[in-house]
C-alpha cells in the first residue's frame, strides 16, 4: 500500500510564503464556523430545505426535520446568529430563508460534491 506522506522532508519556500501571506486569520477563522454550523446534521437538513424554498415557516421546518417547533426554532437562531439566514415576522409566524446566494452555492456545490461519490464515511 502505498504512504499518503512524503517519504522526504522539502518545501517551496517561495510558494509557502506566498500562501502564508494569504491566509487571513479572521476569514479562516470565520468559514471555519460557517462548516461547523453546517456541520449539524439539523441545521444542514434546514439550510438544505432553505434552498431548495424561497422562505418557509418554523412549524414547516420543524415538520421536514421531525422534530418540535422548539428544535426547529432552536437551530434556526443558530443559523441566523451566524448569518446563514433571515428571518421575518408575519403576524404569529416565524418565516426563514437563507441569507444570500453564497449559501445557496455552498449547500449546492457540497452536495454535487457528495454526489460524485467523493466523501466517504
Amino acid at each position: 500500500m502505498a504512504k499518503d506522506t512524503c517519504d522526504v522532508y522539502c518545501y517551496d519556500p517561495e510558494k509557502v510564503t506566498r500562501l502564508k501571506k494569504h491566509m487571513d486569520k479572521e476569514i479562516i477563522r470565520g468559514t471555519s464556523l460557517i462548516f461547523k454550523v453546517l456541520g449539524d446534521e439539523t441545521r444542514l437538513k434546514a439550510a438544505y430545505a432553505l434552498s431548495k424554498e424561497e422562505e418557509l415557516c418554523v412549524c414547516d421546518v420543524a415538520n421536514i426535520l421531525g422534530s418540535s417547533v422548539a428544535t426547529a426554532s432552536h437551530h434556526l437562531r443558530i443559523l441566523k446568529k451566524h448569518g446563514l439566514v433571515k428571518y421575518r415576522k408575519e403576524g404569529k409566524l416565524a418565516f426563514y430563508r437563507l441569507d444570500d446566494h453564497h449559501v445557496q452555492e455552498l449547500i449546492e456545490v457540497a452536495s454535487e460534491h457528495m454526489k460524485e461519490g467523493k466523501i466517504n464515511e
